[in-house]
């Protein structure tokens, strides 16, 4: 596989940090999470993972943090800034002409921009896509409305630095050196939304009217979400004209002769309706009230195989049945070649690797008694071993 043979020191986090550890090792790195001893909350972003659990307010703990890194191609660090420098595992210790580490990949992610006014507040995926500005362009009846926590925590976050992390080692194959990657999310999700950003600048562009009144933010009727008779959902996006065309042609045919006779007063909008912005909100309520005479499942059969870009909203249970993996779980993408795996929940528990994983990192095993004698290291079936 493609990071084969890559060792990886994941510094447990929530959600962006994980993320980026699972996208290294789905792609064959050796990712170790390093955990604490009384672990705050399950990771469901493990798999291929291994975990050893460390007392970092211990010296033995920190002292055998900096092992760990010093043996490492990659470190991810999802704390706020300065808390690695505190522990004595800044980047400083390991990088430039005299560091410990000078190939190590410190890889940094954090919410708000270091050098910014917010660097050491808390913060989340809402925050975080609060001052990116997409925030207020997103979709919203009365106010704009958030997507889960994927923009800021996964895309921004975790893709963004898993991204820098792949740059670095490009880089450090031509120079031999290592370097710091700095992602913070409110960066990372502007960065992610350069295309709207930009184009807010252009008046009369997709974005260049107020939240909801532009093409892409629910403002134009044929991009857009409708309920069918059921109370599922078909998804509409027929931008171009040829598209809205196929659209209405399917649409149309496919309705009761009683419906186009009395709605809007047997009024039928034809291809020139899109280009006019002052029949949409006519145009609005008779596709809204033509997919409420029928079931998801008829506008989906009846809407397969055209160009209409009129598909239906699938639940977690049905897209998996549509993915060609058939899995539940999201398998790794982008494909690269390396041969198909079926990947599955995987959940590891903090320090269930903690001895098979220090004794490679070159801990023998009176060190390891110690360590647990102390408290530096914990792991499960390791406890009985620290009377040996």
């Amino acid at each position: 596989m493609a990071l084969a043979g890559l060792k990886v020191i994941e510094l447990a986090g929530l959600a962006p940090g994980p993320f980026a550890g699972l996208i290294l090792a789905d792609n064959g790195a050796d990712v170790v999470r390093v955990d604490r001893c009384v672990p705050t909350s399950d990771d469901i972003l493990s798999r291929g993972k291994r975990s050893v659990a460390l007392d970092l307010k211990s010296k033995h703990g920190r002292a055998l943090l900096k092992r760990l890194i010093c043996a490492a191609d990659v470190l991810i660090d999802p704390f706020r800034p300065g808390v690695l420098e505190k522990m004595g595992v800044g980047p400083d210790v390991f990088l430039g002409k005299n560091g410990l580490n000078p190939r190590l990949i410190f890889a940094r992610l954090v919410g708000f921009p270091r050098q910014g006014p917010h660097k050491n507040m808390a913060g989340h995926d809402i925050n975080y896509l609060a001052l990116s500005g997409i925030f207020s362009m997103l979709p919203g009846a009365d106010k704009p409305s958030f997507p889960l926590n994927l923009v800021a925590d996964f895309a921004g976050g975790g893709m963004t630095c898993a991204l820098g992390i792949l740059l670095a080692l490009i880089q450090r194959g031509g120079t031999g050196r290592g370097q710091v990657v700095d992602t913070d999310m409110v960066s990372g999700t502007r960065y992610l939304s350069s295309f709207p950003l930009l184009l807010s600048m252009i008046p009369h562009s997709p974005f260049g009217e107020p939240r909801g009144e532009n093409v892409l933010d629910g403002g134009a009727p044929f991009y857009d979400t409708y309920a069918c008779e059921d109370g599922k959902w078909m998804s509409v996006g027929c931008l171009e004209p040829q598209f809205f065309a196929a659209f209405l042609t399917t649409f149309h045919a496919s309705l009761d002769p009683a419906f186009l006779k009395t709605s809007e007063n047997g009024w039928s909008p034809t291809p020139a309706a899109q280009a006019k912005r002052e029949e949409w909100p006519r145009l609005r309520r008779y596709i809204r009230a033509g997919f409420k005479t029928r079931p998801r499942d008829y506008w989906a059969e009846r809407f397969h195989g055209t160009d209409a870009c009129t598909v239906p909203i699938l639940n977690v249970q049905e897209a998996a049945e549509l993915d060609l993996s058939g899995s539940i779980v999201p398998q790794p993408h982008p494909r690269i070649g390396h041969p198909k795996r079926d990947f599955e929940l995987e959940i590891v528990e903090p320090g269930q690797h903690s001895e098979v994983v220090l004794r490679e990192f070159g801990v023998s095993d009176a060190e390891l008694r110690r360590l647990l004698r102390e408290g530096a290291v914990q792991g499960l079936g390791l406890i009985g071993k620290a009377k040996m």
